[in-house]
């Protein structure tokens, strides 16, 4: 149960919620999606960044920043990719399950 750090307000989450969100979807991956805007304005509610905007202190601030990709892949967890946006249909960075 890696703990990912967010760069952003001194919070952070537990890989393992992650994995499991994912996994209620009925995907294996989830895009970045990372938008600089309000919670309740984001276009892209199957991203990363919005599901972080919970765990973050401030939910107005995007949270998948590329620091957060780069520490989930480095758990051994995920893999890092482009997959197909569930929410635009357009081909996006993410990650996916592993393991």
């Amino acid at each position: 149960m890696p703990i990912i750090n967010l760069p952003y307000g001194k919070s952070a989450f537990n890989s393992d919620k992650l994995r499991e969100y994912i996994q209620s979807t009925g995907r294996d991956y989830i895009i970045q999606g990372q938008v600089a805007c309000t919670k309740v304005k984001h276009p892209k509610h199957s991203s990363l960044d919005y599901w972080l905007r919970d765990y973050a202190q401030n939910l107005n601030t995007k949270q998948a920043v590329n620091e957060v990709i780069t520490a989930l892949v480095s758990t051994g967890e995920f893999a890092e990719g482009n997959f197909i946006c569930p929410d635009s249909g357009e081909m996006c960075k993410g990650v996916r399950i592993v393991q």
